[in-house]
């Protein structure tokens, strides 16, 4: 990471992305925001660029203020922001001048002179510029004109952020070491600089190094005890810090910050220290003798050894709890999908094992693999068994926890698949998949799963984001993490052990609902199906079959059929089944007098292979009811995800075209 203090002297950056803010902390709620910044970066080849300022803004605007206690000086940003992706940060001087720059002023001469951003990322209620009069709203007035782009962080993700910081505060006051680490994603950090001391501490065999903390406006934490690991030099050590006014020191009152680096006897005045606090472990206390007070460090030390051993095991048992995952392509002469998308999958997941699973390919896909892409893993399955069946066998092969399966036109993005993870804490979730844009345009959500597929009482599946042939912009409206009924095939999470024991997908399927048939089951077995906007893929989508094919619609209106007559209950067929045959016939109609014979040909082709099967299906039916009553959680299935209502009523009677109109 690049770091300049010196806007007059700045590069030209290749595409900037930038972000504004104070980031105090380096939270969570910052990573996220961080993470948005350097993935769009990545996706357009540019340069991710985050601007703060130095002294805190409300410092200069209201200086009669209180000033707010920060959680890093800008040297503890700079060591915080160095391992979160970003190319570049940018300490601008703030100073009242700046502060009284017109909103347009501090557009165009301070972000378009210096930056020349092609984006700004930015919060709904970010401020700037004289009395705060600059708003998200003048950076969209100014971006024709400047031709950027403006990405605005959603409220919920900017609140989380204020919100975030004053619980960290809160926690640190109380000494809670172990909640505000939680908060802010890492150990509280003090960094500074080392000083001379009096050598108290050495003559008693507790040498310490005495920390020179460069702005005064920094949280330092109540006066005690705490257990710490110091970085010196690229070098982490055990250690235990003080805090306080030394009360064993009659005649010195003034705060002291020092720190007991264990096992370590070089000499380091000048240096710079990196202290990461783990835990409190006692109030400061008044000595006598110097003779009691070493007696107490010798304690004190056993017990930050204690702690800072304890929380190694912590973090031991968290990675080696860390669950296993197989990514699984499956693969049917895709050689041109491979050479354009498996990049990203092989740059973006790089601690689980991707596996090619080709379906006797007769180009050469898999030798370009080899050849490209040694790491990545070979299944070679004998025929073209197609979605449902080659899954099946591939990952009959796989030992991992948790399988996912991924479209060979689908590009991923940095953390994708952690995100999706960090469901999986909730052992009740059996299946998730990502926000789903199409490759084509990346603004828009993509036709098969957008952002989390549901059904209508007839069992017609939609998403957030699309309802039949209404494709919506993304624009962060369905950004919240949800349950949902199906989860798209083409990106999709699921524990491997529960696919297993559900039989996995019909294998009669071939291709097309073979996904929503077997969440339907994970429902009935009262598992939660969950989406993550927070993880974002994008799908080119019509690989295997374009979207107006008369085969596809064969597929889905027979694969229906057979999920209706599977999964449903006995009683409702007797009406679900009837309604189905009326509404899909106003479908053949509608094909009909569009032009589309083809199509309406397929949908009576389905129903006819449906007819044949039914004896087949109910067979089949109560194979399945006795895998999911030996695995499900309750009685009562899981119902969410379902419309209880006419999807076609409401889009086509009712004109409503999108989820949020439901």
């Amino acid at each position: 990471m690049n770091v300049f203090t010196d806007t007059d002297h700045l590069p030209d950056f290749k595409n900037a992305v930038i972000t504004i803010g104070s980031f105090d902390g380096v939270h969570e709620g910052h990573r996220k925001i961080i993470d948005k910044v350097v993935h769009i970066a990545k996706q357009t080849e540019g340069e991710s660029v985050l601007i703060t300022f130095h002294p805190h803004p409300r410092q200069i605007v209201f200086p009669q203020d209180d000033p707010v206690k920060i959680l890093s000086t800008t040297l503890e940003k700079i060591h915080l922001l160095s391992s979160t992706g970003l190319d570049n940060l940018v300490i601008v001087s703030f100073t009242v001048e700046m502060s009284q720059m017109h909103p347009d002023e501090y557009i165009e001469s301070f972000l378009m002179r210096k930056f020349k951003p092609k984006y700004i990322v930015i919060g709904y209620d970010h401020r700037f510029g004289q009395n705060r009069l600059g708003n998200i709203d003048y950076l969209h007035w100014h971006s024709k004109r400047f031709q950027y782009q403006v990405v605005e962080i959603p409220k919920t993700d900017v609140d989380a952020v204020v919100v975030s910081s004053s619980k960290i505060r809160n926690e640190l006051l109380k000494c809670n070491l172990p909640a505000a680490n939680n908060l802010l994603g890492h150990p509280y950090l003090i960094a500074g600089k080392v000083i001379g001391g009096n050598k108290i501490g050495q003559s008693i065999g507790f040498p310490t190094a005495n920390i020179e903390i460069d702005d005064k406006n920094k949280l330092i934490l109540p006066n005690g005890i705490y257990s710490v690991y110091v970085t010196y030099d690229n070098e982490k050590y055990q250690g235990m810090l003080y805090i306080g006014n030394r009360p064993v020191v009659k005649d010195d009152d003034k705060l002291t910050i020092e720190v007991n680096i264990f096992d370590f006897s070089s000499s380091i005045y000048g240096a710079i220290l990196a202290i990461d606090v783990i835990e409190f472990l006692r109030d400061d206390i008044a000595f006598d003798t110097l003779d009691a007070l070493r007696t107490q460090l010798i304690k004190d030390e056993e017990h930050a050894r204690q702690s800072l051993g304890e929380y190694e095991a912590q973090l031991a048992q968290r990675k080696n709890s860390s669950k296993s995952v197989a990514v699984v392509i499956l693969n049917y002469n895709g050689i041109e999908h491979l050479k354009t998308f498996l990049p990203s999958v092989v740059e973006c997941t790089p601690n689980h094992q991707i596996y090619v699973a080709d379906n006797a390919s007769t180009d050469k896909s898999i030798s370009w693999v080899q050849e490209n892409y040694p790491d990545v893993a070979i299944i070679s399955l004998p025929q073209n068994y197609g979605f449902a069946e080659g899954y099946n066998r591939a990952l009959q092969q796989l030992n991992e926890e948790y399988f996912v399966l991924l479209n060979s036109d689908v590009e991923t993005t940095p953390f994708w698949l952690d995100k999706m993870m960090e469901l999986t804490a909730d052992p009740e979730v059996a299946a998730v998949q990502p926000k789903i844009l199409s490759y084509k345009d990346k603004t828009s959500f993509e036709y098969a799963g957008a952002s989390g597929g549901f059904v209508d009482a007839l069992f017609y599946p939609f998403c957030r984001g699309r309802m039949f042939l209404t494709i919506e912009k993304d624009e962060g409206q369905y950004n919240n993490k949800r349950e949902i009924f199906w989860a798209s095939g083409a990106c999709m999470l699921v524990n491997a052990d529960l696919f297993r024991k559900l039989g996995g997908f019909d294998k009669d399927y071939f291709a097309h609902f073979e996904e929503i048939d077997f969440c339907w089951r994970l429902h009935k077995a009262g598992y939660k199906v969950m989406v993550n906007p927070e993880a974002v893929v994008y799908h080119l989508g019509g690989g295997t079959l374009n979207y107006d094919s008369s085969h596809k619609t064969y597929l889905n209106f027979r694969n229906s059929l057979y999920t209706i007559s599977k999964n449903e209950f006995l009683l409702n067929l007797i009406w679900v089944l009837p309604f189905r045959v009326l509404t899909d016939l106003l479908f053949v109609i509608y094909r009909l007098l569009t032009g589309k014979i083809n199509h309406s040909l397929a949908i009576l082709k389905a129903y006819v292979f449906f007819i044949f099967n039914i004896p087949a299906l109910f067979y089949k039916r109560m194979q399945y009811n006795e895998k999911i009553d030996s695995i499900k959680l309750d009685d009562a299935p899981n119902t969410d995800g379902v419309f209880h209502g006419s999807i076609l009523w409401t889009y086509f009677a009712m004109n409503r075209k999108t989820f949020r109109k439901l």
